[in-house]
């Protein structure tokens, strides 16, 4: 009697699609044109071209160079990139250039609308690529010092969130404003350039603020800036946090989008663990993403995210040895590394005002 061998089970198999050629094509010189424009609109951004169009009506290329301080054959050929790709409209009777109004929310301006300031990070990444190509053949990571302009970008970023939001609508996440304006002590890890901790100190004065980061370029700012406010009651300190050793010393910890990055993230978790008072409160506001690729797919910018942590985040981390923990760990992985690392309690929030993070309310 011959043996049955049972069918492989395929009922988890991916279903390969056959694309036509004309169609995977057009995506790829779709991706290459919308590149261009990336590079093209953050050229704008940097040299405040967008801002300059917005404050002038039609105006010509030579007027629109006049009016930024810029070379006019160089704005001439940049608008052009910019009229193809429908940022800006041309007056061909005339030639004359104007901003399209229903982009300039999106490319100009203070908040957090302004998009053009995220396509700065296009140009940070192809800078490393040629050492980012080197780790993938040999492993290992980059140093922050690979990359010059990140800190001062990412803080340009946060700043147009917390500008607008950090105390009317991110700090009430943790319910401590009674207890901020009564006073409490607290601290911000990796604090980049510090205009959070400066913001907070600045509201509340009966409180103290700390703010620790290992780039003493970066710690430089946050003190001038707290100098410039007149703050007494913000410091900042060049430290490693995963060298933390305080305990119980602080009612409120706050991390803004700088846990993934780090060498060890699980100890820098347990040390904050270990920092907080009994009562006290862990704000942990990071990347909005699943821990599962599947489950990433829908998110629009979710090639852009692998894309920063690639060439960023998780470079960074295996550059000093650490886990390589990567921008997208996602909201599952966060919730059960900071369960791990002491706290009972762990909420998650989201906020309609910003679609690319999630906040961690977190307690001992």
């Amino acid at each position: 009697m011959d043996t049955l061998q049972a069918a492989p089970d395929t009922s988890a198999a991916p279903t390969l699609e056959t694309a036509d050629p004309d169609e995977v094509a057009a995506r790829v010189i779709e991706i290459l044109n919308d590149g261009g424009i990336c590079v093209l609109a953050s050229i704008g951004h940097e040299l405040g071209l967008f801002e300059t169009l917005a404050s002038l009506p039609p105006a010509t290329s030579s007027q629109i160079a006049d009016a930024a301080g810029l070379d006019e054959r160089y704005v001439r050929e940049w608008l052009g990139g910019m009229v193809a790709a429908s940022f800006v409209q041309y007056v061909s009777q005339d030639r004359t250039y104007y901003l399209c109004p229903d982009h300039a929310q999106f490319l100009t301006g203070p908040s957090a609308d302004n998009l053009a300031r995220m396509t700065r990070y296009v140009a940070v990444m192809a800078a490393v690529q040629p050492k980012i190509v080197d780790a993938f053949r040999n492993g290992g990571g980059l140093s922050y010092d690979d990359y010059p302009d990140f800190h001062h970008l990412q803080a340009a970023e946060s700043a147009s969130v917390n500008d607008a939001s950090l105390l009317d609508t991110i700090i009430p996440l943790a319910n401590v404003t009674d207890r901020l304006e009564t006073g409490i002590d607290a601290a911000d890890i990796g604090c980049g350039e510090g205009h959070a901790i400066n913001l907070l100190a600045r509201a509340y004065p009966h409180s103290s603020f700390v703010g620790y980061d290992f780039s003493a370029a970066a710690v430089e700012e946050g003190r001038r800036e707290a100098e410039a406010w007149g703050l007494s009651n913000a410091r900042f300190e060049v430290l490693d946090v995963a060298a933390l050793t305080d305990v119980a010393a602080y009612d409120l910890i706050t991390a803004f989008d700088a846990v993934h990055d780090q060498a060890h993230p699980a100890t820098v978790l347990a040390n904050v663990w270990r920092a907080l008072r009994p009562d006290g409160v862990y704000l942990m506001v990071d990347i909005k993403a699943s821990s599962n690729l599947e489950e990433n797919l829908d998110v629009p910018w979710a090639s852009f995210l692998y894309a920063i942590s690639t060439v960023h985040c998780m470079s960074v981390s295996l550059g000093q040895g650490g886990d390589g923990l990567g921008a997208v760990w996602g909201v599952q992985t966060a919730e059960r590394m900071l369960r791990e690392a002491g706290f009972s309690a762990v909420e998650v929030h989201e906020l309609d005002q910003d679609p690319f993070n999630a906040y961690f309310v977190s307690r001992p």
